[in-house]
């Protein structure tokens, strides 16, 4: 069960997020909320997920709110709701 978001940041560059059970997880606790509900996706919860997933990956130590800062745009490869 995994879900692939690309973001793009304000530099211009892109990359893939690969959302895992971790992050939904994650997501699931913060919000109180499950994931199915992703066919209703505000872009924070969109923004918390790719977040969730570079922190988990190492990919950035920077916090949430420090974070999308630097994102300029955020969208799914595919339907979340296909893949919860």
């Amino acid at each position: 069960m995994k879900i692939t978001l690309r973001i793009t940041f304000l530099d211009g560059t892109s990359r893939d997020a690969q959302v895992s059970a971790a992050d939904m997880v994650a997501f699931e606790n913060k919000f109180d909320i499950s994931i199915a509900k992703l066919d209703e996706a505000r872009i924070g919860w969109l923004l918390f997920l790719a977040w969730h997933s570079e922190k988990r990956r190492k990919l950035t130590d920077k916090s949430y709110e420090v974070w999308i800062d630097d994102v300029d745009s955020i969208g799914a490869d595919e339907d979340p709701k296909a893949t919860a």
